[in-house]
């Protein structure tokens, strides 16, 4: 089975922003203006509105490859999903600043950018529009136990910012394209996950 692009939708803390997960130093940069938004980012084990399920295992490898892209900050977002697995520079919104695992669920912060895209975030989260933040990763699935499991072979390409669905069954936003890996990892991201495999073995 090919590898298609798999899309999910979480919604972000009610107001934008879980103070409690900023650092005293993001607090201030808050007051100085900047926009940060957090929340949880994805879930483990646990059927999405997609009918899909990502294995723990898989999700928290890929949180550990994902991190250091973030840590790099090269860990760019969209406003909305584009029609590909590539993140396109002149559509930034924000920069994910950090993300961790936290029991079954993928908890992370994004700082929104002063660009246009990040312009218009940051004016929808002043004017209280409820956003959510929506995963983009590469992958295959497969049927058991009547559920859909999303393969071992899945790799997280980033994080969109996306507006919530306006029904409790359309929180997540599912499309699915075939990609090229090619266009989305540098050759150090394709070291760094095999490095990162071979000593969890």
């Amino acid at each position: 089975m090919s590898k298609k692009l798999l899309r999910e939708f979480y919604e972000l803390c009610p107001d934008g922003v879980c103070k409690d997960l900023l650092t005293e130093e993001e607090k201030k940069l808050v007051n100085k203006g900047i926009l940060f938004l957090s929340g949880v980012m994805q879930k483990c084990d646990t059927e999405n509105g997609n009918g899909r399920v990502y294995p723990k295992g898989i999700l928290s490898r890929e949180v550990k490859n994902y991190k250091k892209i973030v840590d790099e900050r090269r860990s760019l977002g969209e406003l909305d999903h584009p029609d590909d697995s590539v993140v396109n520079l002149k559509n930034a919104s924000h920069l994910v600043t950090d993300v961790w695992l936290d029991g079954d669920c993928v908890m992370g912060k994004i700082q929104v950018l002063n660009t246009p895209s990040g312009k218009t975030l940051k004016a929808l989260v002043e004017a209280n529009v409820k956003v959510g933040i929506s995963s983009r990763g590469l992958g295959s699935t497969e049927q058991k136990n009547g559920k859909t499991y999303v393969k071992d072979d899945f790799q997280l390409i980033c994080f969109d910012i996306v507006q919530e669905p306006s029904t409790s069954d359309a929180y997540m936003v599912s499309e699915s394209m075939e990609r090229s890996l090619k266009k989305v990892f540098t050759k150090g991201d394709c070291i760094n996950r095999a490095l990162n495999e071979i000593l969890e073995s």
